[in-house]
């Protein structure tokens, strides 16, 4: 699945524009790598953005298509979250 896809699906982002907008911008790393609005995304890949002053990091547990909003929480795991760069 497209990385700006399952930020979507996944909810980790709200909208696809956006994600798209994160990944133009090189907010958005996959693996450590900086990464592009098409890069694929499997289970196992850790999804670092950056949100003004704080990193998110996730693992991917599921990729899935479509998702009810309760479950999207279910797609990945937190890592880290670091408040201060």
């Amino acid at each position: 699945m497209r990385l700006d896809k399952y930020l979507k699906v996944s909810r980790l982002i709200k909208r696809r524009t956006v994600a798209n907008e994160a990944c133009d911008a090189g907010r958005v790393m996959v693996n450590g790598k900086v990464a592009k609005a098409g890069t694929n995304v499997k289970e196992g890949d850790l999804i670092t953005i950056s949100f003004g002053n704080r990193d998110v990091q996730v693992e991917v547990l599921q990729v899935t298509e479509t998702v009810r909003k309760e479950e999207a929480k279910e797609m990945f795991r937190y890592l880290t979250e670091n408040p201060e760069k």
